[in-house]
């Protein structure tokens, strides 16, 4: 099993598995504000909603980016 990266706001954590990742820049088009690979952490998942985020992972070609949602305590 490959290297898994996490990124939680709380309500969601979004799984990064880079050996998946084609490099299809999908993630990087449609939420510039969030995904930026020259930046170190390249995911800043505190500049989107849950809701934004959701719908352009489900858009990863590869699969390499997938999400959780976080239960409330």
């Amino acid at each position: 099993m490959g290297k898994k990266i996490e990124y939680s706001n709380g309500e969601l954590t979004i799984i990064w598995q880079p050996e998946l990742c084609k490099h299809a820049g999908i993630c990087v088009k449609t939420l510039p504000q969030v995904y930026n690979p020259k930046e170190r952490p390249w995911i800043k998942i505190e500049n989107a909603t849950t809701e934004e985020l959701i719908a352009q992972i489900n858009q990863c070609p590869s699969g390499a980016l997938s999400y959780r949602l976080n239960k409330k305590e």
